[in-house]
């Protein structure tokens, strides 16, 4: 089977015509691969069978102005000159002058099927032309039909749908939700942990740069994020990842210390720093904006037994890991052997559309209805809804997960030897197709590599046609989050460039 050129995995996976792959093929119209800028070192662009359409909208300079005008002030874009994109295909985004990427960002880690993914659009089209909104005030079908999807995705008890916006939207319903059922009032997150940045989760995200002197969540506590790299304990046998830390420790292969050494510290914050009775534990199952962070195996197991023992309740935030980006399951919980009491979730859910939800047990859904009369005026809408349940269906029928299982775990097995050749790459991390790239002075001292140094390289890999995120405390790590139909010549381009990258970084040094 073949999708757009690409092997599937399972023989029950039905491929998309070629009508369905090039929908908006414009003849005539050129495009330029941004390996033709002048680098002395051009890794060799996979071909893409798209052609887009010449972009007829406002000049950059005009973008600019109008940006610099009435958009926001604070400074977002990636890049010294930031990018104007104009069309995507799948795995692909184009710019204004009609320069072609490869994106392995996926618009923060959002666009799980690919950009304007065929059926998606498709169907987005038909309910366009059906219904686009009323509210919870009416039914109509695509939500019943959403919400009986999505149910059987998830193990029992967790069954009530709530549907929602946003990612800082849902988890603030989930802060609701554990308070109403619990009576009580503090919730933990990690350190480095980011849940939103809406004022009520802001006290839940734990990264600097999201602070702010202004009041925002109030009872909520952080604990040390058990980081087997930068941590004070971990080493080479503690992650579920196919690439472990150079890092030596003193764990075995089946019993892994570190993560006892974290199960004291986060019995320490229940002892210390919050009521004898709390309302949750809030636990990303692999931290995002962190730089991908992988805890211990084990470790949130024996956290959630020791926040349901002061009677808390357990929030897994799936808003990055969920949809099958983890590759071996569909929910990023299940690597952990965990069942949460909530489920939060937004981004892939809907390949970029505004969509989030909250599943939970009738139990606590009872609870909040007993405290609040709970409406969204947009949440669960019937476009959001019949986009959400398209997506579904391309994750099946594509076999998207399973491609993130075995595309994933090659590219970490390649950039692993990155890291060997390399000294400022200080750790390569992940599962399926998320996965974290840590940047070093030097893999002794583990100091981040400075920040102008990881610009010059972000910038390097843009101009050779590959684009990637940033994160972790000191934005020291590249965060690598594809759409999860890419294939493996496109994770050999874009190795290839991250090495030649790294070449002319250290030719820098050189001189």
């Amino acid at each position: 089977m073949i999708l757009a050129g690409r092997p599937l995995l399972r023989a029950s996976c039905s491929p998309p015509t070629v009508s369905q792959r090039r929908p908006f093929l414009s003849l005539g119209v050129s495009w330029t691969s941004v390996t033709k800028l002048g680098l002395h070192t051009k890794p060799r662009m996979p071909p893409c069978d798209f052609l887009p359409e010449r972009s007829q909208s406002l000049s950059y300079n005009r973008v600019l102005e109008i940006h610099k005008q009435h958009l926001s002030p604070v400074a977002t874009a990636y890049f010294q000159k930031p990018l104007l994109l104009h069309q995507g295909h799948m795995e692909w985004l184009f710019d204004s002058e009609g320069n072609r990427y490869l994106d392995f960002y996926s618009g923060v880690v959002t666009v799980s099927v690919g950009h304007c993914h065929p059926k998606v659009n498709a169907v987005a089209q038909k309910q366009l032309g059906l219904l686009w909104h009323t509210s919870a005030l009416f039914f109509h079908p695509p939500i019943h039909e959403y919400a009986e999807k999505l149910s059987t995705l998830l193990p029992e008890p967790l069954k009530v749908i709530f549907l929602t916006n946003s990612g800082s939207e849902a988890n603030d319903l989930a802060m609701l939700m554990a308070r109403a059922h619990t009576n009580s009032t503090d919730i933990i997150s990690f350190r480095g942990a980011y849940h939103g940045c809406s004022p009520y989760t802001l006290g839940l995200t734990n990264v600097a740069s999201y602070k702010t002197k202004l009041p925002t969540g109030l009872s909520c506590k952080a604990t040390m994020c058990p980081d087997v790299f930068r941590g004070p304990w971990g080493g080479s046998h503690c992650r579920d990842s196919p690439v472990q830390t150079v890092r030596k420790c003193s764990c075995a292969p089946d019993s892994c210390q570190a993560k006892d050494q974290y199960v004291e510290q986060f019995k320490d914050t229940l002892n210390t720093t919050v009521a004898k009775s709390i309302a949750g534990f809030f636990a990303e199952p692999i931290q995002g904006v962190n730089g991908v962070v992988q805890y211990p195996k084990g470790f949130l197991k024996e956290a959630f037994e020791l926040v349901r023992e002061r009677g808390g309740v357990c929030i897994a935030d799936e808003v990055q890991t969920g949809f099958g980006r983890m590759g071996s399951h569909f929910w990023g919980f299940q690597t952990h052997d965990v069942l949460p009491d909530i489920v939060t979730m937004a981004k892939g859910i809907g390949n970029g559309f505004p969509m989030a939800a909250v599943v939970t047990t009738p139990e606590i859904a009872k609870s909040l209805a007993k405290h609040l009369f709970h409406f969204n005026t947009f949440g669960g809408g019937p476009l959001a809804c019949a986009i959400g349940s398209a997506v579904l269906g391309v994750i099946k029928e594509n076999c998207l997960q399973e491609n993130s299982q075995e595309v994933g775990t090659y590219m970490l097995l390649k950039l692993a030897k990155l890291r060997d050749e390399f000294e400022i790459v200080g750790d390569v991390r992940g599962k399926g197709l998320m996965i974290g790239i840590e940047m070093v002075k030097d893999k002794t001292s583990r100091q981040p590599l400075p920040l102008e140094e990881i610009n010059q390289i972000h910038e390097d890999c843009k101009d050779m046609g590959l684009l990637i995120g940033r994160g972790g405390i000191f934005y020291q790590t590249f965060r690598i989050a594809p759409p999860m139909c890419i294939t493996k010549p496109e994770v050999d381009f874009a190795v290839e460039v991250l090495h030649s990258a790294l070449i002319q970084h250290m030719e820098r040094r050189a001189k």
